[in-house]
C-alpha cells in the first residue's frame, strides 16, 4: 500500500489530544489481539520538487498504523498525522531515557502522562517523521515528578 502525500511530515497538521490517546488505546487493544496490518510506504512531495519516502515495514508499526487508519483514516492529512505522531512518540520513549517518568507501565497497559500526549499532539514532525527530542523535551511540563492523575490510563480520552 503506498500513500502519495503533498505534504511534508513536518507539515502535517496538529491532532487533538483526545484523538492521539484514542489511537494509543487502538493500537494497543490491535496487538493485544494479534491483528497485524499491512506494510505501508509513504512518499512525501515537497514544493521543491523532491520527495521524502518512508517505509513501515516492521511488523509492530504496520499493526499500530492498520489500527489507527481503521479508527481515523489515514488517507486524510489528519488521520496519517495521528499515526505518525504515535509512531514517532514510541520511537521516542524507546530513546529518552528523561520521558521514562512519564510512562508508566502497569497490569492493565501502559499510561501515558497526558502532558506527554498533548505535546506529541502538537509538536511538528521533522522531516524523516520523528519528534525532535531537544525542543519536544523543552514543551512537555516540567511534570517529572508529578501526581499521577495527569497520566490517561488505556481507554481513557481527554
Amino acid at each position: 500500500m503506498t500513500y502519495l502525500v503533498d505534504l511534508a511530515p513536518e507539515a502535517l497538521p496538529p491532532v487533538r489530544l483526545r484523538d492521539i490517546a484514542a489511537a494509543w488505546d487502538a493500537a494497543r487493544a490491535a496487538a493485544s489481539a494479534g491483528v497485524w496490518g499491512n506494510a505501508r510506504m509513504f512518499r512525501f512531495r515537497r514544493g521543491d520538487g523532491s520527495a521524502t519516502d518512508l517505509a513501515l515495514a516492521d511488523p509492530d508499526a504496520c499493526c499500530w498504523a492498520g489500527a489507527i487508519d481503521g479508527l481515523l483514516g489515514m488517507h486524510t492529512s489528519y488521520g496519517l498525522s495521528a499515526c505518525l505522531r504515535l509512531l514517532a512518540l514510541v520511537e521516542l520513549l524507546a530513546r529518552a531515557r528523561w520521558a521514562a517518568p512519564l510512562l508508566r507501565m502497569t497490569r492493565g497497559g501502559a499510561e501515558l502522562d497526558r502532558a506527554l500526549l498533548h505535546t506529541a499532539a502538537t509538536t511538528p514532525l521533522t522531516r524523516e517523521a520523528r519528534f525532535d527530542e531537544t525542543p519536544f523535551r523543552a514543551l512537555v511540563p516540567a511534570r517529572l515528578a508529578g501526581p499521577t492523575e495527569s497520566r490517561l490510563a488505556s481507554g481513557a480520552c481527554a
